[in-house]
C-alpha cells in the first residue's frame, strides 16, 4: 500500500486525490449517503476516480467556458513547450494552475449535484434513471477526454517538429 502511495506524484495528489476526497465528503452531505470508504484501499481507488472525474469536467467545461467569457487567456501551446524546456518552474505554475481550475470543477460539480437532487425531489421518476443518467454522463465525457487528449498529443508532437 506504501508503495501505491509513493507513486503518485504531487499532480495526482493535488488534481485527482485531494477533490477525490473533498468531492466525496461535500457530496454525502448533499445526497445523505457516505461516500467516505472505512477501507482505506477502496477508498483511494474511489476518491482518485472521483477526483479525475471533478478534474476532467473541470478540463471539459469550466477551461471553455472561462476562455469564452475571456477570464482567461492560453499563450501558444508551441510556445509552452519551448519555454517548459528552458524553464522547469512553468511545469509547476501549470500544475497549481490545473489545481485550481479543478477546485473550480469541484464546487460547481457540488452546486450542481444540488440542483440535481432538487430536480428529482421535485421529479421523483428521475430516481430510478440515476445510474443511467450518470453512466451517460460519465461516457460522454471520458469520451470527449480521449479526444481532447489526443489533440494534446498531437499538438505536443508537432510543436516539437
Amino acid at each position: 500500500m506504501n508503495e501505491l502511495f509513493n507513486k503518485l506524484s504531487s499532480y495526482n495528489i493535488f488534481n485527482y486525490l485531494l477533490p477525490g476526497i473533498l468531492f466525496a465528503i461535500f457530496a454525502g452531505e448533499i445526497i445523505h449517503h457516505p461516500l467516505v470508504q472505512r477501507d482505506i484501499l477502496t477508498g483511494a481507488f474511489l476518491y482518485y476516480f472521483l477526483g479525475l472525474v471533478v478534474s476532467r469536467f473541470g478540463s471539459l467545461t469550466i477551461e471553455p467556458i472561462l476562455k469564452w467569457l475571456r477570464f482567461v487567456k492560453f499563450a501558444d501551446y508551441k510556445d509552452f513547450v519551448l519555454v517548459s524546456q528552458k524553464d522547469p518552474k512553468l511545469d509547476v505554475l501549470s500544475e497549481v494552475n490545473n489545481t485550481y481550475r479543478t477546485l473550480a470543477a469541484l464546487f460547481s460539480l457540488l452546486l450542481l449535484l444540488k440542483l440535481y437532487m432538487k430536480l428529482e425531489a421535485r421529479f421523483p421518476g428521475l430516481k430510478d434513471w440515476d445510474i443511467t443518467i450518470m453512466a451517460g454522463l460519465l461516457l460522454i465525457m471520458f469520451l470527449f477526454s480521449y479526444r481532447k487528449q489526443t489533440a494534446y498529443i498531437t499538438k505536443r508532437i508537432k510543436a516539437q517538429v
